[in-house]
């Protein structure tokens, strides 16, 4: 009975690691070209976006676990607004996404198969330019020629979405996750470069996978810090009509349970991507982007494609 019990307990540990690393870093490191160029004070957006993840899941042979796959469709709304702050440019975003998934793997010789839909977590992000970009207005956006900006952004997630304590497979984290970052663009004529450099921050789930049958007790799940670098190179046809290499690393990382870290789950990834934008009318735009793994020593390796559509306008809320 103890030998059955802990081939159980084996299991389900594997089957958490498979949807930790499935679900939460699926939109963990997007690449997000132009995320500090600046626009008119009181510009506004909404996008909406549907982004397809499918690929395999890996873990350097350290849990029994084989052909682990993962196809998760994506929707997200997006709302953002710039605005002045002490008379540089700033821009809030928030962002609601809806997920849908099928998760597979074979686990101590068994197939097991997962669906779950409902929401993920909520985001907001803020950034300010601290260099080269001072508030304007649209009247005097024209003027301005961009050269070197430099920018200061905050992202929180929130722990709002899908999450039951009892079930590993969760579109929710139960906890908070903090990204601040420093950004530099420079143009040259057509040509745009973009460099980011952050850091995610977690705080405890303090109900991990509990008071079930497996664990009735209330277990604990931290994860340490992780550091982030982004990269983009992108080339302009002419306003609101350009395409970007995208490129990103991310290092860090290592999950905890009840204080014991797993030193298997260290992330030293990358993934590898192209972004085109099209602007179909005046206060409309679409933007198609691409991106697969290139390194990825411990999580997922997805191919993603996502397509988003764009109205813009200028004008204070009310």
């Amino acid at each position: 009975m103890d030998k059955f019990g802990s081939q159980i307990r084996a299991r389900w540990k594997a089957i958490s690691v498979v949807i930790i690393y499935s679900v939460h870093l699926v939109h963990a490191q997007d690449l997000a070209p132009r995320a500090y160029v600046i626009t008119p004070i009181h510009s506004n957006a909404l996008t909406l976006t549907y982004a397809f993840e499918k690929g395999n899941l890996i873990f350097d042979g350290n849990i029994p676990i084989t052909d682990a796959t993962a196809k998760v469709g994506v929707s997200l709304f997006n709302y953002s607004h710039s605005f002045s702050f002490f008379g540089r440019t700033a821009t809030f975003l928030a962002t609601v996404p809806y997920g849908i998934g099928n998760f597979h793997g074979t686990v101590m010789t068994t197939e097991t198969n997962a669906y779950r839909s409902g929401l993920l977590a909520t985001a907001f992000r803020l950034s300010v330019n601290v260099k080269g970009g001072p508030a304007m207005d649209v009247q005097d956006f024209p003027k301005w020629q961009q050269k070197t900006l430099v920018g200061l952004s905050l992202k929180i997630v929130t722990p709002t979405g899908q999450y039951d304590p009892m079930k590993l497979l969760n579109y929710g984290a139960n906890r908070w996750a903090f990204k601040p970052e420093l950004g530099v663009s420079r143009r040259w004529h057509h040509w745009l470069l973009d460099t980011y450099v952050a850091a995610w921050f977690f705080t405890t789930n303090n109900e991990f996978f509990s008071r079930n049958q497996y664990n009735p007790g209330i277990a604990t799940q931290s994860q340490a810090p992780t550091g982030a670098f982004e990269g983009h190179l992108s080339y302009d046809v002419k306003p609101r009509f350009w395409a970007s290499l995208d490129g990103n690393f991310w290092f860090g990382g290592r999950t905890s349970v009840n204080g014991r870290e797993n030193i298997n789950t260290l992330q030293r990834n990358s993934r590898v991507g192209a972004t085109f934008s099209l602007p179909v009318s005046k206060r409309q735009s679409l933007k198609i982007s691409y991106s697969n793994g290139a390194y990825i020593r411990y999580g997922g390796n997805y191919q993603n494609i996502s397509v988003g559509w764009q109205y813009s306008w200028l004008g204070k809320p009310n």
